[in-house]
């Protein structure tokens, strides 16, 4: 749903593991499958209170325009969790198939001409 494409995959056998790496662009991600794995907590899919809880929160996405890709994601079926404005900042949350939270943020900045 996010425009990436499976660039390579592999499977480890030590772990074992099926690991994929996904491309859009320059920017590249490495997801792994491990079959029998726990499923992240409930408090975990939920992004105020994944905040209370240590280590690695989610990944974020910088994007010109929050509502545009909060419509598009829903128009291809993603879980939208939530759109919110800051006096900083826009922007929004979505789960991926297991739950892990996913952040777009808005930066319109970053596309603008130098």
């Amino acid at each position: 749903m996010l425009g990436f494409a499976v660039e390579s995959t592999v499977f480890l056998d030590f772990v074992p593991a099926k690991v994929a790496m996904l491309r859009r662009d320059n920017l590249r991600i490495e997801l792994f499958e491990v079959p029998g794995a726990a499923p992240a907590p409930k408090s975990r899919h939920d992004p105020d209170e994944d905040l209370r809880t240590h280590g690695n929160k989610h990944v974020a996405f910088a994007v010109q325009d929050v509502h545009a890709a909060v419509d598009e994601l829903r128009r291809r079926g993603a879980d939208i969790v939530f759109v919110k404005h800051f006096e900083f900042a826009s922007c929004a949350f979505i789960r991926d198939n297991a739950g892990n939270l996913i952040e777009l943020m808005q930066q319109p900045d970053l596309w603008r001409q130098q």
